[in-house]
């Protein structure tokens, strides 16, 4: 029997690249991301998240500060707003309707 890790496929494909420039690494096993948490820690803040897994399934994403932050922010409509005001359209005058109609209570 032959037990195959994600680590050995991440092996065979960097050996088939031979003389290429490998892309930064993204997926760590748990114990690799212990023995190398600087490495893990610079490449989530150059190159984007880094996922540990832990017995072959992913367990947690190492993210920048600033990622998360960005992430984190509450989500406004000012955003949107405002690049409605920016475009082209932005002098467009839109009104939304109004239906106006009987209210009536439903037993529920």
């Amino acid at each position: 029997m032959v037990t195959v890790t994600s680590l050995d496929l991440e092996v065979v494909a960097r050996e088939k690249q031979e003389g290429a420039p490998s892309a930064p690494r993204r997926s760590w096993r748990l114990q690799d991301a212990k023995a190398k948490f600087s490495e893990v820690v610079r490449l989530a803040r150059e190159s984007g998240p880094q996922r540990v897994t832990l017995h072959g399934r992913d367990a947690v994403v190492i993210v920048s500060a600033e990622a998360w932050d960005r992430e984190r922010q509450q989500h406004s409509g000012r955003r949107l707003v405002e690049t409605l005001a920016a475009s082209p359209i932005g002098d467009l005058d839109l009104e939304r309707p109004v239906i106006d109609g009987p209210v009536r209570t439903i037993d529920l």
